[in-house]
């Protein structure tokens, strides 16, 4: 019996280990410490508004088409906790994307959430590239999706949709954080500031310094 008893201590020990050592999913991309309390502020969200003074607007926003008169052809409308208040400790969020013909979301990623889209109208050709594998490589799952199609992107994998219709198309995404962060890929790499030293990108890409010095030249535009 107390072989029985030891056991069971010990499994609820080690499950309590594990419970403690998670750390839960970050709403911003850095918190630095401080010991200071009276200048710092623990963010994990935002500050809760008294419940007394909330209204229905609190949960309420109207969404127009995104302009998509730009380099990109498209335009990406968040509808985060930063747009819509009611949204807090509530971990979820969305995003309409707009597309004019050809118009293209760039490959990018969500670090803090997974998105399932669906497409309301139009024609779009969407991917996502795994992480590296064992044996070195990426995989690159495709579809073409029409009107009424669902797609799932998982959190952190490098994705984008590109319009191959021959009108406009618009896509609502769902996004599993109420904060889930954009990182576009091209802008990372070459508008970031300061820039990366092209001694890294160079050996990264495996190409001549010029073609890197034309990269971060150009004016890498941000569609969100």
């Amino acid at each position: 019996m107390k072989v029985h008893v030891y056991f069971l201590i010990a499994t609820l020990a080690l499950a309590s280990s594990f419970v403690s050592a998670y750390d839960p999913s970050p709403l911003q991309d850095f918190c630095v410490a401080i010991n200071d309390t009276k200048n710092g502020v623990f963010v994990n969200g935002k500050f809760c508004k008294d419940p007394m003074l909330v209204k229905a607007d609190d949960f309420f926003k109207h969404v127009e088409p995104g302009n998509t008169d730009n380099p990109l052809g498209s335009k990406v409308t968040p509808v985060t906790v930063n747009e819509l208040f009611g949204l807090n400790t509530l971990g979820i969020s969305l995003a309409r994307i707009d597309f004019a013909p050809k118009g293209l979301n760039p490959p990018h990623t969500h670090p803090r959430a997974t998105e399932i889209l669906i497409v309301l109208e139009g024609t779009l050709y969407v991917g996502f590239v795994t992480s590296n594998q064992a044996d070195g490589s990426n995989r690159l799952f495709t579809k073409v999706l029409n009107k009424g199609d669902v797609f799932v992107f998982p959190i952190g994998l490098i994705h984008f949709q590109l319009n191959v219709g021959y009108g406009n198309a618009v896509a609502i995404a769902g996004l599993s954080s109420q904060n889930p962060g954009v990182i576009t890929i091209a802008n990372a790499l070459f508008k970031v500031s300061p820039p990366i030293s092209p001694e890294v990108l160079t050996k990264a890409f495996q190409v001549e310094k010029s073609v890197i010095d034309y990269l971060q030249k150009q004016n890498w535009y941000d569609n969100n």
